[in-house]
């Protein structure tokens, strides 16, 4: 036998002969013992406030020489005027493009692909924002550009064009995504078709931004004590806020921004109709208004949704989908959101031929909870999920400071996010009833269909009264209503 070979034999002998008996396995995952989750402290942030309002979040990571940071602004495009929906996305586009008044938007990309760094700008619902990324290196550089798109913008005017013309590429195609009509138009359903939060933008709305009111919402709003900026990195704490002290200490304060008073006007419950001939199978949404994350009831909606819509082992999941077979996708819950009602939605995706047969299958579902409430075990199966996924949400110093951010922008408590696993583990069986029965009732939800009606099992009809939701795409302004040089668009067919 050649030497390598018996060493190889030797070593495996050893290893058998070694080795200690196998201890015995469990015959049930029952009885595989669970360790209980470690206390869950992330690493706070430290903040400052400056005398002039501006609040800094400084959270220091030194695993790698970067630093990240954002800056987030109040103000956002449930603040847009109604004539002009679709400026704030403009805004957030071109105040990058555009550039300053020192370099072109196109100097700075150069500027900033030679450092492997970025600045981008962006804007939401209630906020608009600005952020970096760099090596530590760098960072002095890309902090001067980010000093100079803050307060000398200069949004060129063919970068305000070229983002109008964007926008009306998207508006022309906005009805090829079935998907994407289906959570359009349920959203206008639940929240009121003239609702901030519903409106899209149309070519008549585009058409009338003009570069004057990026400039003047820029100067509108950006003032320290609107703002709220977050560092994270590689960095001394000590010094990062002596220098942002110097660079922003100064700054005057201006206006502060309130929040717009929004009614909600929900669509009366019913069944409203999209039909689409070029499909073989219907989006469903059943919505009405969900609730606020302050509410005394979100841990247990949050458990509620888990259990009831909210992945594979979920009710709907498993009955429609897995048992009946109806669907291709199915969840849905109690939708919250930090200062305004979320969206209560059932979403259901099926072929066309079982359309009614599905949206009874979720009536049957909804009526069940009545009947047998979410158990015990469904209950710890959703809270396990839940906090056994929680931490890979805040698994960064970084996320964890966007989300402490977060809570200063909302005003909500500092803790928040060591209060919500608390939250969850708390929610008792009753507690998840209760919400079930508070807020989900099938006669107050407004059912939307997007389909191909001559393949539906029944009309929808035979549900009861039904709406056409008309989803045509206003044409655009002619050409001399249009901004200058803009060659007419057509709309979608």
């Amino acid at each position: 036998m050649k030497p390598l070979v018996s060493f190889i034999c030797a070593a495996v002998l050893f290893c058998i002969t070694a080795a200690p008996p196998a201890t015995a396995q469990a015959s049930d995952w029952h009885q595989i013992k669970v360790a209980p989750l470690p206390p869950f402290h992330p690493q706070e942030p430290k903040r400052i406030k400056l005398p002039n309002g501006l609040v800094i979040f400084l959270q220091e990571d030194h695993e790698l020489p970067l630093i990240d940071g954002s800056i987030r602004i109040r103000g956002g495009s449930r603040s847009e005027p109604a004539d002009k929906v679709g400026m704030l996305e403009i805004y957030g586009e071109v105040w990058r493009t555009g550039g300053t008044k020192s370099q072109t938007g196109d100097q700075l990309d150069d500027y900033l692909e030679i450092r492997a760094a970025k600045v981008e700008t962006g804007g939401n619902q209630d906020s608009t924002t600005i952020g970096w990324s760099c090596l530590k290196a760098d960072f002095d550089d890309v902090f001067k550009v980010l000093n100079d798109l803050l307060r000398a913008p200069e949004f060129r005017e063919q970068k305000v064009d070229l983002a109008q013309r964007e926008l009306f590429d998207a508006i022309s195609r906005r009805n090829d995504d079935v998907g994407g009509i289906a959570a359009r138009e349920s959203t206008k359903l639940a929240y009121g078709p003239q609702s901030p939060y519903a409106r899209v933008a149309e070519y008549k709305t585009v058409a009338a931004v003009t570069r004057q009111d990026l400039l003047d919402w820029h100067h509108a709003h950006l003032h320290p004590n609107n703002i709220i900026l977050g560092v994270a990195g590689d960095f001394d704490s000590a010094a990062m806020e002596a220098k942002l002290r110097q660079s922003f200490g100064s700054w005057p304060a201006g206006p502060a921004i309130e929040k717009p008073e929004i009614k909600f006007q929900p669509a009366k419950p019913g069944y409203y109709l999209i039909p689409k001939e070029d499909v073989n199978q219907s989006n469903i949404r059943m919505v009405t208004l969900g609730i606020q994350r302050n509410n005394p009831d979100y841990y247990a909606a949050q458990v509620f949704n888990e259990a009831f819509g909210g992945g594979f082992s979920s009710r709907l999941f498993q009955t429609i989908r897995t048992k009946k077979g109806l669907a291709y996708g199915v969840g849905g819950g109690i939708g919250s959101a930090f200062d305004h009602p979320g969206i209560l939605r059932l979403s259901m995706g099926t072929k066309s031929q079982t359309t009614v047969e599905s949206i009874q299958a979720l009536y049957d579902e909804v009526d069940r909870l009545a009947k047998q409430p979410i158990g015990d075990e469904e209950i710890q199966r959703a809270k396990d999920s839940i906090l056994n996924s929680f931490v890979f949400n805040f698994d960064s110093p970084e996320k964890v400071l966007r989300e402490r951010m977060a809570y200063e922008f909302y005003g909500y408590p500092a803790d928040f996010l060591e209060q919500y696993r608390a939250g969850v583990e708390k929610v008792a069986k009753a507690d998840v009833a209760r919400v079930a029965a508070k807020y989900l009732h099938k006669d107050q939800l407004a059912v939307l269909v997007v389909g191909n009606t001559s393949d539906f099992d029944k009309p929808l009809v035979s549900l009861g009264p039904v709406t056409n939701v008309d989803i045509s795409i206003p044409p655009p302004p002619s050409e001399a209503q249009e901004p200058a040089a803009k060659p007419a668009v057509k709309p979608a067919q």
